[in-house]
């Protein structure tokens, strides 16, 4: 056991806790030890906000790698503990690929099916949960139990997408999707406005698996949300010159040293936004791009959320229904009056809503942008963007928030009541907890 100041990926709020590494069969022997605090699983830190903090209490690192993969089936048995980057450099080169993917490899599969994770493909396949047959988990009591979504449909949708508070996920059974080749072929559009952007998005909603839109969130005036849209699929391999069409290397190209002043200020990241639009093609198609550019690109620079200097950042997401479109081009405009530029900025459509209790996407439209998390700004851009989804029927993802108020998760989530039915009923006392479980009072 360590005590130890954890954060998420946004580097802010920070909280300790004490932390162990844990192997499955040792879950039950431990819950004894807890205390009134409780205990949440951490995966990579890679949730944004407060979701694997536990501030007085324990933070749980499952040590289990269990990583078995069935090329007949395409049938996936995997340890919680194991991570979206360790399961690629082993299905990719016999032919598998996850089939859902966020932005970032460095995911556990435990951290994926807490957060239902979505990605590129959402208005085609859905969320992660979609594809998990089976969960293997630890209940408050000390029980194993495997559940799937026949056995018991509640529990089960409470756990996909319920952030680690229904039990601690040891195991899971994913279903992956066959691919050719290791290489995708990728469509760019250079839009010169959020109108111009938007519409090419959903003209592709049929013809594209992957598709996201980085947006300028620096551009005012005629060029607001302005952006570059990229889309496509892997390429077959009657498609590609290439002797070993299944290579797969992710590289590195550098790390961010600890200890960084903020980088990322508006002076910056105006002159990257101009450079990566002016570079874009206006149109381009079929350019062959490797798994790591096309799915990860951030993560070829390690650390990078360092860019941001001691004080941190939160990453604000929030989706709204397709009929509120319009929601998407005010928030830009308060994002833009606000004058604190985002480094990353990201639209996506979404498909049909999954009956996780907790789940996040609905059809429609989701903007994913970075604040610097300065008090004065924060309090003001949050509160009016809320107030805009709110009143839009949208909500704002429970992976990246940091900031959020229990009564705006009452409002948005609909389901929250069959969710906290389904805590009580496996684990009354709250053994399972988490900084953001008591802040969202969930």
């Amino acid at each position: 056991m360590e005590r130890r100041s954890l954060s998420g990926w946004g580097r802010t709020p920070v909280s300790v806790a004490d932390v162990i590494d844990a192997d499955a069969v040792d879950l039950d022997r431990l819950l004894a030890g807890f205390g009134p605090r409780g205990a949440i699983a951490r995966g990579c830190g890679r949730a944004y906000g407060d979701a694997a903090m536990n501030a007085g209490g324990t933070v749980l690192r499952l040590a289990d790698q269990e990583l078995v993969l069935d090329d007949a089936t395409g049938l996936l048995r995997v340890g919680a503990g194991v991570t979206i980057d360790a399961i690629l450099r082993e299905s990719v080169q016999r032919g598998w690929f996850i089939p859902v993917s966020p932005g970032t490899r460095y995911v556990t599969i435990g951290g994926a099916i807490a957060a239902n994770v979505h990605g590129k493909n959402h208005h085609r396949d859905g969320s992660f949960g979609r594809w998990v047959k089976s969960i293997t988990m630890v209940l408050a009591d000390g029980s194993t139990i495997t559940v799937d979504p026949d056995s018991d449909p509640d529990l089960w949708w409470a756990t996909i997408g319920g952030m680690g508070l229904t039990g601690v996920v040891t195991s899971a059974v994913v279903e992956m999707i066959p691919i050719e080749t290791s290489r995708c072929l990728v469509d760019t559009v250079r839009a010169n406005d959020l109108d111009e952007l938007m519409a090419e998005m959903e003209r592709g909603d049929e013809r594209y698996r992957y598709s996201v839109a980085w947006i300028d969130l620096v551009a005012r005036g005629a060029r607001l949300g302005r952006g570059v849209l990229t889309s496509g699929d892997f390429a077959r391999r009657e498609q590609l010159e290439d002797t070993d069409p299944l290579r797969y290397d992710p590289g590195h190209l550098a790390s961010v040293p600890a200890g960084m002043p903020n980088l990322l200020n508006r002076a910056g990241i105006k002159v990257f936004n101009e450079a990566y639009f002016r570079s874009a093609p206006r149109r381009r198609t079929d350019e062959v791009q490797p798994i790591a550019r096309f799915f990860h690109p951030l993560d070829a620079v390690g650390n990078w959320n360092r860019l941001y200097g001691h004080r941190g950042f939160i990453q604000y997401q929030f989706v709204v229904p397709d009929e509120q479109h319009q929601v998407i081009r005010r928030a830009i405009e308060r994002i833009v009056m606000a004058g604190r530029a985002s480094f990353l900025a990201v639209l996506k459509r979404f498909g049909e809503a999954d009956p996780a209790m907790l789940g996040f996407p609905m059809p429609g439209w989701t903007l994913t942008l970075d604040v610097p998390a300065v008090p004065a700004v924060l309090a003001d851009l949050v509160v009016d963007l809320d107030e805009m989804v709110l009143e839009a029927g949208g909500r704002v993802y429970l992976a990246k928030d940091a900031v959020a108020t229990p009564e705006m998760i009452r409002a948005t989530y609909p389901h929250l009541e069959r969710f906290v039915a389904v805590r009580d009923r496996v684990d009354p006392d709250r053994v399972w907890n988490s900084d953001l479980s008591r802040r969202l009072e969930l």
